[in-house]
């Protein structure tokens, strides 16, 4: 891994399609209206994305906490966008303030931590774990 500077920035768009939406993605019972844990998704996505050209090959980064609040409900169609910015990087731990939009306000904000991984060592651990 080179140097991750603080302040990079990653952003990360979807246009809300109706697998999307709360009602669809976790009980019918829920409005229609984009999901927290898609907008969790993007708010991933656009972290990676800040740091991606940092990485060496074979790493990785894996998310390790996730703290945001969903301010506003996005229905279908919409776009939506979200933004990772590096606030601290403390050896392979970094994180991130994150926050989304959508075409018309703000629909999210908090934070957000990632690790970077060594791709090999980390699938090696996982065959090991490997059900009976």
């Amino acid at each position: 891994m080179r140097p991750i500077p603080v302040g990079a920035k990653g952003t990360y768009s979807l246009r809300v399609m109706p697998a999307h939406l709360a009602n669809q993605f976790k009980d019918a019972v829920l409005p229609q209206v984009f999901a927290t844990p898609m907008m969790v998704t993007i708010m991933e996505n656009a972290a990676l994305n800040a740091v991606r050209d940092y990485l060496d090959p074979g790493e990785s980064v894996v998310g390790t906490v996730v703290n945001v609040r969903h301010l506003a409900a996005t229905p279908v169609g919409h776009r939506v966008t979200a933004e990772a910015e590096v606030t601290k990087v403390d050896g392979r731990r970094i994180e991130f303030k994150v926050s989304a939009r959508d075409e018309m306000e703000a629909i999210g904000e908090g934070t957000h931590e990632r690790m970077v991984v060594d791709m090999a060592r980390l699938t090696k651990k996982l065959a090991a774990k490997k059900p009976g």
